[in-house]
């Protein structure tokens, strides 16, 4: 019976998918026009429209053209996508900052929003500052916000179980801001990591889409990263795995807050390179100041961030080893330095690659930058809930040209 019920919902789901991509393509249309194209029954098409309709992903309306037939008196109406409509709600809470972007029924991003977020808040004001981005971003964006389907929420720290996460390792305010989260917009909250979600995210839409195989490397005030390997999320036994920035490269070098010593993230972050630069004598208040002075070819900064791209290359060529990957996506300040930084991390994958296994893995700057994570959680309702990705792949990163995103 369950066998049964989940082949029916498979059915309905690709027949939905039929009539959103035949909407997408085609415009408006009547609902005669979208039975024939796509082929359904006319009990069937008109349940899936009734259905859209109610969750405001697509609208009817009145046919424009005043010469339209008639049937029984009646003006022809026609059936749209509804472009304000809000589905899936993606959120990326930083320690710092928060980013929301909110995606339709066609899974096109129709509006999103950024803000610095205090540090210290607690989980309260934490769910609140959750709750408030995407009440912000409707009212903005003059966005209607259907029944949502989900949130996938992308949280710094440990998340064990992708739906749900596991309160004894994920971050402190983790599971009080889904709780919140989903009794307000009365939907189911999906939770990982940022990183992981931002990898994902970079597999779906970003610099490593085509590729099945892929590490993504987060490179700011902190290291973190993701693994992709065979299409899926790798997660590991405890929540931990990706955690680049905590390869410990030095067993006797400086303690890390993780309890390590001599980790990558103490190594290469940017408030590492900062400190770096100014035992040479060099000022950089933050990132910004860094990539200029680097880019401009001061000699220092050039050379603290070359030296913490070949050390980064490194771990990453024993991680490449290890997973087989095809594409590196490389995201934060540091990244727009090609050549200080892409560069030498190719350089360092060429060298200590097995000779046994000649391969060449991409090395790319990320594509998505600060709100990867965020489209992430949308990927992650998208793969959750079953829905196609095929045709999703076959389409623009969100909010590239011509794709109809908010801006």
């Amino acid at each position: 019976m369950t066998e049964r019920t989940d082949a029916l919902q498979r059915l309905r789901r690709a027949n939905e998918a039929a009539v959103l991509g035949e909407l997408r393509r085609s415009g408006a249309l009547s609902r005669g026009e979208l039975k024939e194209r796509v082929g359904l029954s006319r009990t069937t098409l008109f349940a899936i429209v009734s259905d859209l309709l109610e969750r405001k992903a697509v609208v009817e309306q009145q046919a424009p053209d005043p010469e339209q037939p008639r049937g029984r008196g009646r003006p022809a109406l026609e059936i749209s996508l509804n472009s304000r409509g809000a589905e899936l709600i993606g959120i990326d809470l930083q320690r710092h900052r928060i980013h929301v972007v909110v995606a339709n029924c066609a899974h096109e991003v129709v509006g999103r929003y950024s803000a610095p977020v205090p540090a210290d808040s607690g989980a309260a004001e934490r769910a609140a500052q959750a709750i408030r981005g995407v009440e912000e971003l409707v009212r903005r964006e003059n966005i209607s916000l259907a029944p949502v389907q989900g949130i996938g929420l992308g949280l710094p720290g440990f998340v064990q179980n992708p739906a749900s996460g596991d309160p004894r390792t994920m971050t402190p305010f983790a599971g009080h801001v889904a709780a919140e989260l989903g009794r307000h917009f009365d939907a189911p909250v999906l939770t990982d990591n940022n990183s992981r979600l931002a990898a994902l995210a970079e597999v779906t839409w970003g610099a490593a889409r085509g590729f099945d195989n892929a590490v993504y490397l987060r490179w700011s005030e902190g290291v973190g990263g993701g693994l992709v390997v065979n299409g899926s999320l790798v997660h590991g036994a405890h929540g931990a795995a990706g955690e680049i920035g905590h390869t410990s490269c030095d067993p006797e070098g400086k303690p890390c807050h993780c309890g390590g010593r001599g980790c990558l993230e103490g190594l290469i972050s940017v408030p590492a390179l900062l400190a770096a630069c100014a035992d040479r004598g060099v000022t950089a208040r933050d990132a910004a100041e860094l990539v200029a002075l680097a880019a401009g070819g001061q000699p220092d900064a050039a050379d603290v961030v070359r030296t913490a791209a070949l050390v980064a290359g490194r771990v990453l060529a024993a991680l490449a080893a290890q997973v087989d990957p095809e594409c590196i996506v490389v995201y934060g300040e540091p990244a727009a330095l090609d050549g200080l930084v892409l560069t030498p991390i190719r350089q360092q994958l060429a060298a200590l690659s097995l000779p046994s296994a000649p391969r060449t893995i991409e090395v790319r700057g990320s594509t998505l930058g600060g709100e990867a994570a965020a489209l992430g959680g949308v990927a992650l309702l998208l793969r959750t809930t079953g829905q196609d990705l095929e045709e999703l792949l076959d389409r623009p990163a969100p909010g590239a040209p011509g794709t109809g995103s908010a801006r």
